[in-house]
């Protein structure tokens, strides 16, 4: 069994912090390739390129043991993965970055919902509290009635849906195999998974494109596997408030490069959600639990 001691907060905050700068670094690839490239097609390419980084992990790979329970989970995973990458490709053409980060951060709740439902974690008042202001910090990104809610923003409700289920049965296999197993068989079975949706509409990218592709494909490895190493090297307590970080970096880039401008109600709806969960992952430390919310800079492809 592999040791998820939480023993090394700075290096957790470390890893974190890389994890989030490589994630905003592919919310930026992907916003500059546009919408000609169909959604799921990019996302497979992604992982297709993904692959090449597996190679040196092969011999790792094949003396894992696989249970038929380890089997499951990974395949679950993986469905769930592979819808939850081709919508966030589809609503990052089309909706501005500070939105898509902001929206990820609501993957935790739904974690913590799905521990509760799932794994017969007690939802105490606390926690029920903190769900619902995480709620109502979406309500304020989205503001229902104030502006346009278009096909990107439905997707990413989605998408948070799907990454929170991703993300507790990572933080799941964590403790069963090595970080280096849960990315690659992420990789193997996602890029199966978007093979048949990518060939139902499949369009020949670019030079450009492809090499856009190659450097998302770059910086999502490596940010899976730092995130992975997060999660054994600190407790979320202490490395979800450093997740925050990266929706002052998605709105600098968004307005810096993109002209999208600021919205002061997508900062404080992330603001209100990340409270929500650092609260959360914060309750979980003082108890003495095993943290099972994944920090939301992990949801991502």
């Amino acid at each position: 069994m592999i040791d998820t001691g939480a023993s090394r907060p700075g290096w957790g905050v470390l890893w974190m912090v890389v994890t989030g700068a490589q994630f905003v670094g592919v919310t930026v690839l992907v916003k500059s390739m546009g919408t000609r490239i169909p959604a799921p097609e990019a996302a497979f390419l992604r992982y297709v390129f993904g692959l090449i980084f597996f190679v040196p992990m092969l011999g790792s790979l094949l003396k894992t043991r696989f249970d038929r329970q380890l089997w499951m989970m990974f395949t679950i995973r993986g469905v769930a993965h592979t819808g939850a990458v081709a919508l966030w490709f589809y609503a990052m053409a089309r909706i501005p970055i500070a939105d898509v980060t902001a929206m990820n951060y609501l993957s935790p709740v739904y974690v913590t919902l799905g521990a509760a439902l799932f794994l017969g974690e007690r939802l105490a008042l606390r926690r029920v509290l903190a769900i619902f202001a995480a709620l109502l910090g979406t309500l304020i990104i989205l503001r229902p009635g104030f502006r346009e809610i278009g096909p990107g923003h439905l997707a990413m409700l989605a998408v948070a849906i799907c990454f929170g289920v991703s993300y507790l049965l990572a933080k799941l296999m964590t403790n069963r195999v090595s970080p280096a197993v849960v990315v690659a068989m992420l990789s193997i079975i996602v890029t199966i998974g978007l093979a048949p949706l990518a060939l139902m509409n499949w369009i020949t990218p670019t030079s450009t494109e492809a090499a856009l592709l190659f450097g998302v494909a770059c910086l999502a490895t490596g940010g899976h596997f730092t995130m992975t190493l997060a999660f054994r090297a600190a407790p979320l307590a202490v490395t979800q408030p450093v997740s925050f970080l990266q929706l002052v970096w998605a709105v600098l880039v968004g307005a810096l490069f993109f002209d999208e401008g600021f919205d002061v109600f997508v900062v404080l709806g992330g603001t209100v959600i990340v409270g929500a969960v650092s609260f959360i992952s914060w309750r979980e430390m003082v108890l003495k639990r095993q943290a099972v919310t994944p920090n939301p800079s992990a949801t991502k492809v």
